[in-house]
């Protein structure tokens, strides 16, 4: 189907992006200054920030109840995009529509900090909701990851990496419209021809969108960096991948699912048509893709047999 309407309205008068080189500083304060006031944000039954060890982490708590399932969620932005706070409406709605106790990461983001510290304290993170489960609630039942774009690159990383060092709790793992492979030659994927330009994320700017990352020390052959390199996606736990039809990294995300599929893993791949990257944030509002959030929901709610 075409770009839905609502969001080639919107793309149609983006100002086009400033000559030289990307500004970190300044493209964050521009995306915190779009922030909404805390009062016109998604109320919920209570939402605390507090410290998982040393990393800013954002708890949100859909309902009061005697215990709940916890969903780690982190943040998408190019590795060196997104906060706490640009992401609080996507963490807002999956605590409502999941029912579970989120706790949205504020890792560090490069450049100041090389790979892989951001990684790593996002699979801190994780850890520490285990271990500290009583304290948070935690029913011992579902310990779902989910993250956006790089978030769901993490999401793919630590997930591997908990597995490679013997750690079972993680019962699902999330990815909506992840980066997975760091190699941007353009004849890797079909998407990335097809959806070059006109969609808002265009193929062109991905290199220096992810330099930051790169430059810190990310090597696009790691399959912590690129997940889609992992040889063996046996045993990983079952998947829900969201892609978007004009996504220049839609192809990516669709043979990852298959991968893990082809390996045994229980993974469903649903594209949402009319959409481009990063729909979540930006277009959730829109009843077609606010569903996303429902999908998660049936997904989350799921045990793997």
């Amino acid at each position: 189907m075409p770009l839905h309407p609502k969001i080639a309205e919107i793309l149609a008068i983006l100002p086009a992006p400033p000559d030289g080189p990307l500004d970190p500083v300044a493209m964050r304060a521009g995306e915190e200054s779009q922030v909404p006031p805390l009062e016109q944000r998604l109320p919920l039954h209570a939402v605390e920030d507090t410290v998982a060890g040393e990393v800013p982490v954002r708890i949100y708590t859909p309902v009061e109840a005697e215990a709940y399932g916890l969903l780690i969620y982190l943040h998408g932005g190019a590795f060196f995009l997104g906060s706490l706070d640009t992401h609080d409406h996507i963490a807002r709605n999956l605590a409502k529509e999941t029912g579970l106790r989120v706790v949205s990461v504020g890792y560090r983001r490069a450049p100041e900090a090389a790979f892989p510290a951001g990684l790593e304290d996002c699979y801190a993170v994780v850890h520490w909701a285990a271990d500290n489960g009583e304290w948070l609630g935690w029913n011992g039942e579902t310990l779902a990851v989910v993250g956006d774009s790089s978030g769901g690159t993490f999401v793919a990383a630590l997930t591997a990496m908990a597995q490679d060092a013997g750690f079972d709790r993680i019962t699902h793992q999330v990815l909506f419209y992840p980066s997975l492979d760091l190699d941007f030659d353009v004849d890797r994927y079909a998407s990335l021809r097809e959806n070059a330009k006109g969609y808002g994320l265009e193929t062109g700017i991905l290199k220096a969108f992810n330099a930051f990352y790169l430059d810190s020390g990310a090597d696009p052959a790691d399959p912590l960096v690129s997940p889609i390199k992992r040889a063996d996606l046996t045993g990983l736990p079952p998947a829900l991948i969201v892609t978007a039809e004009y996504d220049p990294m839609r192809d990516e995300g669709e043979l990852y699912g298959k991968r893990l599929a082809e390996a045994g893993v229980d993974a469903t791949v649903s594209r949402y048509e009319g959409a481009g990257h990063g729909f979540v944030q930006h277009f959730s509002w829109l009843p077609e893709y606010h569903r996303v959030y429902e999908e998660t929901a049936a997904f989350l709610d799921r045990r793997a047999e």
